[in-house]
């Protein structure tokens, strides 16, 4: 009898770039819909608490460096390079789901600034989960925070 193998087998980089691209879909799908529905007429899902509401942001994290999207650019795509580095040396299949997380987010919100402004690098992240008592963030600023926490855990309880 033959061995008949369906598909390349599953290696972490394969874990990452699927994770990555999971990630990246959902955001730019998330996006989508909140930019379609939101503007205007915010989603109230626990009054003075939660809504669902379209904002946008042209700088980083928490609003800091307001404008300076090809900076911001730049520095994503090193941390993008790095990462695609990084995750053809790792070994594990959970690390590789961090790294991916961490991908795919850095990429979506990368797409936002290429695809929603005048110039090249000048767009804003569309953010719109909205708690009262945190900065409005998306579904790719989850992905890189659930990643990094993630590879942080790993990181602290390997043998």
């Amino acid at each position: 009898m033959r061995d008949v193998r369906v598909g390349a087998p599953v290696t972490p980089l394969r874990w990452a770039l699927s994770v990555a691209a999971g990630v990246l879909a959902i955001d730019q799908l998330t996006k989508w819909w909140a930019a379609e529905t939101l503007p205007g007429d915010p989603i109230v899902l626990i009054d003075g608490v939660l809504e669902l509401r379209y904002v946008t942001n042209a700088g980083a994290s928490f609003s800091m460096l307001q404008n300076a999207g090809t900076l911001i650019a730049v520095v994503v795509i090193a941390v993008v390079v790095f990462i695609v580095m990084l995750v053809r040396k790792i070994a594990t299949v959970p690390e590789a789901v961090g790294l991916g997380l961490v991908l795919g987010g850095a990429v979506g919100n990368l797409v936002d600034r290429i695809v929603r402004g005048p110039g090249l690098f000048d767009g804003a992240v569309v953010d719109f989960v909205d708690f009262s008592f945190f900065p409005a963030f998306n579904a790719a600023d989850s992905a890189i925070t659930i990643g990094a926490v993630l590879i942080l855990l790993l990181s602290l309880f390997r043998k």
